[in-house]
């Protein structure tokens, strides 16, 4: 892999521990600024939905500017506004600085994905997706668990400043990473081909498939550490720990996913999403358990982001060279995944059915992934006939087709 790769990897695990970390502050924040759980849980819709609207639009605001100086900005925009959150202790507030830090990462999110194509040959797209969303992985395994324990010594504000100040860190080797120069090839196309390459009725199946992947573990995950104090028990000392062991689950299934997505993503996305709801199903009827809880947490990490390289493999494989809005659109699936999961699994705890409940909501968005998958490669498949069929010489043609 290019240098260039692990460099956004970088900015990716620092952004990404504020998007995850929520997992262990939600119990802080909801005891601290006086509202339910299921009330702290929206900052994590918020977020997602920031993501949701900030991926495509800025994706094509920022199209000819050059990439390094958009990158920077958008790193600079998430760190003004975790020193706000940090700053200014108010439930609406805190919503507010969640939505748009949360655009300034879907713009960085996007445009990282589109550099990382760029710099890459096609067979090695999914390896490289795999490379950066490893900083994810890593943020669950170190910046989740430290983030839960500054909440838990130093109030959950100290977590907001330790993101900002981890951003500005990885944004230093970018300067030198990236070309500073704009993006004058065939790959920088006008806004009206990048609207053309979207009118594929597969690409929107495809994205429908990545939101129902992402929702499938994020239902959980976002509950998580409230899960493992209230219902299997767990002292509070011991949850960081926990979440980090599915932080290393999460880096195992990229790791395997990264290696199989090319070659077959619908296999992986089917196997990661049986795996799924074989977890989620157990965890729900077992959750009291610690013996059964913690295995089953990480599990889920690791099967939930194993389809996380074959999701974007296989939009990038219909996109082509169109990838700019795109690539935005997925990142855009990706949360509105992470925006309804929660919003849900906070319906079924105020509804009376507990925090293990929020484990058959994962459940049912991974049987909903499955099928979404079935009838992608289905599609697939059909258009790869259909493109063999017209690669063939009249001669060659069977005789209905003549």
């Amino acid at each position: 892999m290019p240098f260039v790769i692990y460099v956004l990897g970088l900015g990716i695990f620092a952004q990404g521990t504020s998007e995850f970390m929520l997992s262990g502050l939600l119990p802080d924040i909801s005891r601290d600024l006086g509202v339910s759980l299921s009330s702290a849980g929206l900052l994590v819709s918020a977020f997602a939905i920031g993501m949701l609207v900030g991926a495509p639009l800025l994706a094509m605001a920022t199209l000819k500017l050059p990439r390094r100086a958009t990158l920077v900005g958008f790193q600079a925009t998430f760190v003004a506004g975790h020193i706000a959150a940090a700053l200014v202790p108010d439930f609406t507030f805190l919503l507010l600085m969640r939505f748009l830090t949360a655009m300034a990462y879907a713009g960085f999110w996007a445009l990282a994905a589109v550099t990382a194509m760029a710099a890459v040959e096609p067979g090695r797209r999914a390896r490289a997706i795999s490379v950066i969303t490893s900083g994810l992985s890593i943020s669950t395994i170190v910046g989740v668990p430290a983030g839960t324990l500054l909440a838990q010594h130093a109030g959950w504000q100290a977590a907001f400043w330790a993101v900002a100040a981890l951003t500005v860190l990885s944004a230093v080797p970018l300067l030198t990473a990236v070309p500073g120069e704009r993006d004058t090839s065939a790959r920088q196309l006008r806004l009206r081909t990048e609207v053309q390459s979207l009118a594929v009725p597969r690409l929107w199946i495809a994205y429908g498939t990545t939101a129902l992947v992402t929702g499938s573990f994020i239902g959980i995950f976002s509950y998580l550490g409230a899960l493992l104090e209230d219902v299997t028990g767990m002292s509070e000392t011991l949850v960081p720990l926990v979440l980090g062991l599915y932080g290393v689950g999460a880096l195992i299934g990229l790791t395997i996913g990264g290696r199989t997505a090319d070659r077959a993503p619908h296999g992986t996305i089917l196997a990661a999403m049986g795996t799924v709801t074989v977890v989620a199903a157990a965890l729900a009827w077992s959750a009291s358990s610690p013996w059964v809880a913690v295995p089953l947490a990480v599990l889920l990490g690791l099967s939930g982001f194993l389809a996380n390289p074959a999701v974007q493999a296989q939009v990038f494989n219909i996109l082509g060279e169109t990838r700019t809005l795109g690539s935005a659109l997925n990142t855009a699936a990706f949360n509105l995944g992470i925006a309804v999961a929660p919003w849900l699994s906070g319906l079924v705890i105020d509804a009376g059915h507990g925090l293990a409940a929020t484990a058959w909501v994962g459940a049912a968005f991974a049987v909903a992934a499955i099928f979404s998958t079935l009838l992608g490669r289905h599609q697939a498949r059909r258009h790869q006939r259909a493109g063999s069929h017209l690669a063939q010489p009249p001669a060659t043609q069977p005789a209905e087709s003549r």
